[in-house]
């Protein structure tokens, strides 16, 4: 596979996020947002600097960021279509009065409660004197929710490069690698195709450290017969793409693929419950209780998925206490697993797109044991 190139994926239309956000504000009692979580600010604004924040008003959008972005927040708020004031500050301080200067007498703001620290939210109360301070939930992911074509293409993107890139390597595994030199060389892999990055650090897990559920690669070596766990995922155009397979170099013995098929059928179980209004919780329930027929209800130790997006892990969650639903557009992961300790662990895992009737894969790698 040759390196992506990004320049022919769909175009996202990103100036039209703004508009979908203001609707919002009558509920949270606002009438202005104060964006500072970095990828919600890239969400609304196309910016990918590690320094920005944006204010959003009831006509109007002011972005802030210090002077090594000057040139590349210009660039990328007009690439991206956005209708913003861009305001460059040498200090925090100075971006902070520049969002103050924005705002109109006495307007309720609202903050990113999730993120925004204790302190930080001490300096905007200084900063901000006579406006109204409100913590809000969610605004902003409660659209990134959704995705749109060019977002589901990007992610796509990364589940391919992934794909390619474990084909690639699989074969490697014969010659007893360690488990941290084959995820070094799974992420050089996906490099070389053209993703930006890791979206988490692999997970290589063979034999015994198989039942870590987040296992570090280690320095050991991959034997025959035993199962190996790799969870892994990249990033294209600030997307993320995840998938995990259970494989083993020769036949792992009759415990170890009972494991696997049951993991396996778990998996498919879930997949087959992902559709359009469906609740999340069901979707868990479904792997769940495969699971919990071959009796082993208590290795099944985490939940069943997540969103993903900008962030690897997002909304919605897909687990027993989740009490979303889905929607179609939604990206989200199907990834059950058991876990024998001492022993080793399967987990099986496909990103998909939830569509009106069902469950689009964008995770495509073949889902066989035994290389």
């Amino acid at each position: 596979m040759s390196a992506m190139n990004t320049a022919t994926l769909p175009a996202m239309d990103v100036g039209a996020r703004v508009a979908k956000l203001r609707p919002l504000f009558a509920d949270a009692g606002i009438d202005a947002l104060l964006v500072t979580f970095l990828p919600n600010v890239r969400y609304l604004t196309g910016f990918t600097g590690s320094a920005g924040m944006a204010l959003v008003t009831a006509d109007a959008m002011v972005f802030t960021t210090d002077g090594r972005y000057r040139t590349q927040a210009a660039e990328q708020l007009d690439a991206a279509g956005v209708d913003a004031l861009v305001e460059i500050g040498a200090t925090i301080g100075e971006q902070r009065a520049a969002i103050a200067r924005a705002l109109d007498p006495g307007a309720r703001v609202g903050l990113e409660a999730a993120t925004v620290s204790w302190a930080q939210q001490r300096e905007l109360v200084a900063v901000l004197d006579g406006h109204e301070l409100v913590a809000t939930e969610g605004l902003v992911e409660r659209l990134r929710r959704v995705k749109e074509s060019g977002e589901v293409a990007r992610i796509r993107a990364a589940c391919a490069i992934a794909d390619d890139a474990l084909a690639s390597m699989l074969p490697r595994l014969a010659e007893g690698p360690t488990e941290r030199d084959f995820a070094l060389e799974l992420e050089v892999a996906m490099r070389r195709r053209g993703a930006s990055g890791n979206s988490f650090d692999p997970i290589v897990a063979s034999g015994p450290n198989g039942a870590k559920p987040h296992a570090r690669p280690t320095s050991r070596v991959v034997e025959r017969g035993e199962l190996v766990v790799i969870d892994f995922g990249c990033i294209v155009d600030g997307y993320c793409s995840d998938m995990t397979r259970t494989v083993s170099v020769g036949d792992p013995g009759p415990d170890a693929r009972r494991l696997w098929d049951v993991v396996r059928e778990s998996q498919v179980a879930g997949r087959d419950a992902v559709r359009e209004g469906v609740e999340c919780a069901a979707v868990d329930k479904a792997c769940r209780d495969v699971i919990a027929a071959a009796g082993w209800a208590e290795l099944f130790a985490h939940g069943t998925g997540h969103g993903v997006g900008l962030e690897i892990h997002e909304a919605p969650r897909v687990a027993s206490t989740a009490r979303d639903t889905l929607e179609a557009g939604s990206v989200v992961t199907v990834e059950p697993g058991v876990y024998l300790p001492g022993v080793g662990g399967v987990r099986i895992e496909d990103t998909v797109v939830v569509t009106p009737d069902g469950a689009d894969p964008l995770t495509e790698f073949p889902k066989d044991l035994q290389l």
